[in-house]
């Protein structure tokens, strides 16, 4: 950690482009944790606090999402409420039921678009969870590594340009989408914890394969990318006791997390089109640069 006698000017700085960097990459097929990682290395911010700084710049960014989508997210909010009340609606009727021989009819618990959603993310996340839980430890070891975020890279850059040579045109909407192929598109999201490995190219790529429409496909990459945000939160929040942590570092990650949040209110329409629109093709070179640069920097000093 850079000299915790004060937090000194350059470590603001050093925070601030470390927001920027994660507000553009967050929402592209690129890498955003293994950008934050190597750009870490360099200016010689090392992981006494855990993977908190990350953790906390990506709620920033959660934040733009929020804000950008929050018509549909209180949809999708308000879905998952109503299925949880017609699941204990129909737990009272089956007890009903039981005792008194009656034969009520249950009501329909996914029922629209948006409960449908609701439905597909809550699934996506049991694998996205439990991934997450068990590859924690490896996660934190992995940032301090060169060889793994720069591995990333490059396994990225391999699953873009596979799926776009494959050509993908798949027109499911949330209607038609599959709970078995959240249940991959939530691996791929877990697979995600180790920097280098692009969240939202491995989702994105998952969600393509699956016969979803770009449009959705995107759509639904950001939609689950908030539990998984919030949930890595909480599991780095107890970092902030830790000894090495102060009160100026404290206050400088919050500033760099409102940083992130605004600069990811300005991107996130740009990026997320881009996402949407450019061929995953060139976010694969992308990713095969950044991976080859790594890599031969990391041998190289």
């Amino acid at each position: 950690m850079i000299n915790r006698k004060g937090i000194s000017f350059m470590i603001v700085v050093y925070l601030i482009l470390l927001a920027v960097i994660q507000a553009v990459t967050e929402f592209l097929p690129v890498s955003s944790m293994g950008h934050l990682c190597i750009l870490e290395q360099y200016m010689g911010i090392s992981h006494e606090t855990g993977l908190l700084p990350e953790a906390i710049l990506h709620l920033g960014t959660a934040a733009a999402i929020i804000f950008l989508f929050r018509k549909d997210l209180k949809k999708i909010g308000l879905g998952l409420l109503g299925m949880f009340m017609d699941i204990l609606g129909n737990l009272n009727l089956y007890i009903h039921n039981k005792r008194t021989g009656a034969r009520l009819g249950y009501a329909r618990i996914v029922t629209g678009t948006y409960r449908k959603l609701g439905a597909l993310l809550a699934v996506s996340m049991i694998p996205t969870v439990l991934l997450g839980l068990t590859g924690r430890r490896l996660a934190l070891l992995s940032a301090e590594s060169q060889i793994v975020p720069g591995t990333g890279f490059l396994l990225t850059g391999i699953f873009l340009l596979v799926t776009d040579l494959g050509k993908p045109d798949g027109k499911k909407g949330p209607k038609e989408a599959s709970y078995d192929s959240a249940m991959w598109i939530g691996i791929c999201q877990g697979l995600a914890v180790f920097p280098g490995i692009s969240r939202m190219g491995f989702t994105l790529c998952a969600a393509l394969l699956c016969g979803y429409s770009r449009k959705f496909a995107v759509r639904f990459s950001v939609f689950m990318s908030l539990p998984a945000i919030v949930g890595a939160f909480f599991t780095e929040i107890g970092n902030f006791g830790a000894s090495e942590m102060t009160a100026g570092l404290g206050f400088a990650y919050i500033f760099a997390m409102i940083i992130a949040g605004f600069a990811g209110c300005l991107v996130i329409r740009s990026t997320l089109a881009m996402a949407q629109n450019v061929k995953l093709r060139y976010f694969a070179y992308y990713s095969f640069a950044a991976g080859i640069i790594v890599l031969v920097l990391n041998y190289a000093l």
